[in-house]
């Protein structure tokens, strides 16, 4: 696999990499261990990228374009290797699109081994997570990358032929794909990187390519509870889909009340008891579990042993996580909750919240429903501390319409975590959910979740 990839890449005269973050070091370092002499260029924003990586100095064979003009001239290239985080939004990328590639593209054309694909507005993250976790608690041969966790081409010498390699999708990797996972899930469509796609439509179809590809003998899984993933869906062979509505399952998983049940040919068999303690809360999560016993299916393992690890699959940080009672009180950290729909997830799954911490980066997504959640529907948040922008849109909503919590603007995670230990009732719980993206503060939501956890127990 690694030969064809590099052989891939060498029969290309003038060959980009574009964008030097952590995965476009290792295409280049990729690249550096196999063809030394091979004339590259690399792209970045980073004016000052020498200065933070001076090893590229000694490197006579490679040219840089760096700066705010770094996107320019790409049509010059006759391959460029993209890294998920370039903004492509204000490119007119139609004449260039055969020849942009990326890791996950070259990985997934020459790949070797069974390829699992997961992807969705939400829930990807915890699905792949859960799917990995119970492949190598059986003791399954495993791997897992992409969109969360090692690059793939770091992995690449790890791979055998007998090897499952799960991955975690982002829309950005999906854009230029031109080769699809053995199985590929698409867990939901919302509203979501607006700021990042021309258009909402072309968001939709980054996703749908973690199917465009596939061959006859692969598999599609198809979450069908969502809008806009029902209206994109296409009936096709091998294809799996779950609901918790009846006619939208043929073949796949029918969620009810009491259980996850099992649908073909007009029977239906129980397969997961919702009575079952499990780690992820919320009934939001039976939808990652049942995309997840429907990969379980497919590989042919054993649904009971795998229910069990199920349960004792214990999530992942930033999502819903319980950071510990202090004070009283309770806190959860749920900063990956990026839109609206997670947020009202997140209230609705923690029985004693009473306070949620709300707002972040505005990427002009409708933030409707959440206000019409808090404003009239939900009956147990007393108190929403708003941080800025969304957050101060949502509250300056809510005082239109009259809302009676409690509603409280502040400038910074400090002053949220300070107003969260005076009104939140002792006994009671205080989420942070901010139903929006940190790049306005953060880096991305893993550093504001951190700076969440730190002032819960420095103002303890």
């Amino acid at each position: 696999m690694i030969n064809n990839i590099i052989n891939e890449i060498n029969s290309y005269d003038k060959v980009l990499i574009l964008g030097y973050g952590r995965e476009g070091k290792s295409t280049y370092n990729l690249i550096r261990k196999y063809l030394k002499d091979k004339k590259l260029f690399i792209a970045d924003k980073n004016s000052k990228l020498l200065n933070i990586n001076p090893e590229l100095n000694n490197d006579t064979n490679v040219e840089f374009i760096l700066g705010d003009n770094y996107l320019d001239n790409l049509d010059e290239f006759d391959l460029i290797i993209k890294s998920p985080g370039i903004n492509f939004k204000y490119i007119d990328y139609k004449e260039i699109e055969d020849k942009i590639t990326s890791q996950i593209d070259l990985f997934l054309r020459y790949s070797t081994c069974k390829t699992i694909g997961i992807t969705g507005t939400k829930g990807k993250s915890t699905t792949s997570s859960l799917i990995y976790y119970i492949l190598k608690s059986m003791g399954i041969k495993s791997l897992f990358g992409g969109n969360i966790g090692i690059p793939v081409f770091e992995m690449l010498n790890e791979i055998e032929d007998d090897t499952v390699f799960v991955m975690e999708l982002s829309c950005h990797q999906l854009q230029f794909v031109k080769s699809s996972p053995n199985i590929s899930v698409l867990l939901n469509l919302h509203e979501e990187h607006l700021d990042l796609y021309k258009s909402y439509e072309e968001y939709i179809n980054a996703k749908l390519n973690i199917f465009k590809y596939q061959k006859a003998d692969d598999y599609k899984i198809w979450g069908l509870e969502s809008k806009d993933s029902y209206e994109n869906f296409k009936e096709s062979n091998n294809v799996y889909t779950y609901s918790s509505q009846i006619e939208r399952v043929k073949k796949g998983v029918l969620i009810k009340e009491d259980g996850l049940y099992y649908v073909e040919d007009c029977n239906k068999d129980l397969i997961y008891d919702v009575n079952r303690k499990r780690n992820l809360i919320g009934n939001h999560n039976l939808y990652n579990i049942a995309a997840a016993l429907l990969v379980c299916n497919i590989l042919e393992l054993d649904i009971d042993k795998c229910c069990d690890l199920i349960d004792s699959f214990k999530g992942l940080e930033h999502r819903m996580e319980c950071v510990g009672t202090f004070n009283d009180i309770t806190f959860y950290n749920d900063s990956i909750a990026t839109i609206p729909l997670a947020t009202i997830n997140c209230i609705k799954s923690i029985d004693n919240i009473s306070t949620v911490i709300i707002g972040g980066m505005d990427r002009k997504i409708d933030l409707s429903d959440l206000v019409n959640y808090l404003n009239n529907e939900d009956k147990k948040i007393e108190t929403c501390i708003f941080l800025k922008d969304t957050g101060y849109i949502i509250c300056d909503e809510l005082k239109r319409l009259g809302c009676m919590k409690k509603l409280i603007k502040v400038e910074n995670m400090k002053e949220a975590v300070e107003k969260a230990y005076l009104y939140t009732k002792k006994g009671c719980a205080c989420a942070l959910s901010p139903a929006a993206a940190s790049y306005n503060t953060y880096k991305n939501f893993e550093e504001r979740g951190t700076d969440y956890k730190k002032w819960i127990k420095e103002l303890s």
